[in-house]
């Protein structure tokens, strides 16, 4: 004979009971752990891209929620390593794989800034007045400093009072191209960030 007090009795019919409410409520437990939940990533759009940080040259792939529909705003959800990149095969430093924290990063400078001779204030430019500075100042130096000649008359066509660092995380290709634009400037000071 079962010995069942009045409290464990109470609990025991009020369990039974809300479980059959529930069931005939159309709640069944086997549907609901069966479901099968819809894939994170399934609505974004996937971009590959190269991490920014080293000169190794990870390649990520960053996946994005947003239509592109005039109100919404696209917004970047997950990074991983890109698995068919030669470089990294899939797989990232803590750094690269951090990188939603440094997109998302409230501190993260997003437009270009001009701080003007002896004044301690930042002042933000659009990128059209930013590269046209950029132009203008880099032909004024190059026309007031090129070498056309040595005092001995060999001609040399250097420009000795500009450098150029060039980015790490560019292929072959690109740094390559980037070495020609430099040189046809006559830049000597040329290097490339992976070596610093």
């Amino acid at each position: 004979m079962l010995q069942m007090s009045r409290r464990q009795f109470l609990k025991v019919t009020a369990t039974s009971l809300a479980g059959s409410s529930l069931a005939l409520m159309g709640f069944a437990p086997d549907n609901v752990l069966a479901e099968v939940r819809q894939y994170k990533l399934a609505r974004t759009t996937e971009t590959r891209n190269t991490c920014p940080y080293c000169s190794v040259g990870c390649g990520i792939l960053m996946y994005g929620l947003g239509d592109g529909a005039k109100n919404a705003t696209a917004s970047i959800i997950h990074i991983e390593g890109d698995p068919d990149h030669p470089v990294n095969r899939g797989t990232l430093c803590p750094k690269g794989a951090s990188l939603i924290d440094f997109i998302h990063s409230p501190n993260r400078l997003q437009h270009p800034e001009y701080r003007a001779a002896g004044s301690n204030e930042w002042k933000r430019i659009s990128w059209d007045e930013a590269l046209d500075r950029i132009a203008k100042r880099l032909k004024e130096d190059r026309d007031a400093n090129f070498v056309e000649k040595t005092a001995d008359g060999k001609t040399v066509n250097r420009w000795l009072t500009t450098g150029m660092l060039a980015a790490s995380a560019a292929s072959n290709e690109v740094g390559y191209l980037t070495h020609k634009v430099a040189r046809s400037m006559g830049l000597l000071a040329f290097d490339n960030q992976a070596r610093v």
